[in-house]
């Protein structure tokens, strides 16, 4: 799953982009508003996590673009103010959600998997797969309840079809959802993963549609 961190304190963008890479995220940092627009209108992200003071251009008038041209991409808002009026400011241009620094760690980790788990209809944190079980929280992945070790990349590619499970993803929707925006996206080189996903969870969990795309199956 894709990120987008625009937030222009370097100490908090390194602690949020490790906190997030842990968890098998995808992360592109940006650094003031007209960079997040830029990347927010362009990128396919999954989620948004967006400062409102940033420079050059400021959140709250980055969100309202964003939605006004149709963007539905989810938006978590930091803010350094603790007035009510800004966090309502922020929701009715159109956040999902919002945080007030300073700001615990494993709480924005929690909200994030609350909104992916909204936004591709996930209730419950753990995802089951057959005998294949996905914890969203850690990351980690058992077969009939014994651990098992995947690569960065391959908990990337197994996340996404995860979230979107009973829905055919292209290679194409696949590079742009586990590569970084200046990454090698290597279409490719999913197939690769692919194959060792199949070798290390079974071959029956993802389903591919010759000529098309992969797909987990939810029936």
């Amino acid at each position: 799953m894709r990120v987008l961190l625009a937030e222009d304190e370097p100490h908090l963008c390194d602690q949020v982009r490790k906190l997030l890479s842990a968890e098998g995220r995808v992360v592109d940092v940006v650094h003031n508003g007209v960079e997040a627009l830029h990347l927010g209108s362009t990128e396919p992200y999954d989620m948004i996590i967006l400062d409102i003071g940033l420079p050059e251009r400021d959140g709250i008038s980055v969100l309202r673009d964003w939605r006004n041209a149709g963007i539905t991409t989810p938006v978590l808002i930091l803010t350094a103010r603790d007035g009510w009026s800004e966090r309502v400011d922020g929701l009715d241009a159109g956040a999902d959600d919002y945080m007030v620094k300073p700001f615990h760690m494993p709480e924005l980790a929690a909200r994030v998997r609350a909104i992916l788990r909204r936004q591709s209809g996930q209730l419950n944190p753990v995802i089951e797969m057959g005998n294949v079980f996905l914890d969203t929280r850690t990351g980690r992945v058992s077969v009939d309840g014994v651990p098992v070790d995947l690569t960065a990349q391959e908990i990337a590619v197994l996340t996404y079809l995860a979230h979107n499970a009973g829905r055919m993803i292209s290679r194409t929707e696949l590079s742009e959802h586990i590569y970084e925006y200046d990454g090698d996206r290597d279409s490719n080189t999913i197939a690769v993963f692919i194959n060792r996903l199949r070798k290390k969870l079974g071959p029956e969990l993802i389903t591919t549609i010759r000529g098309r795309g992969y797909m987990i199956d939810t029936t």
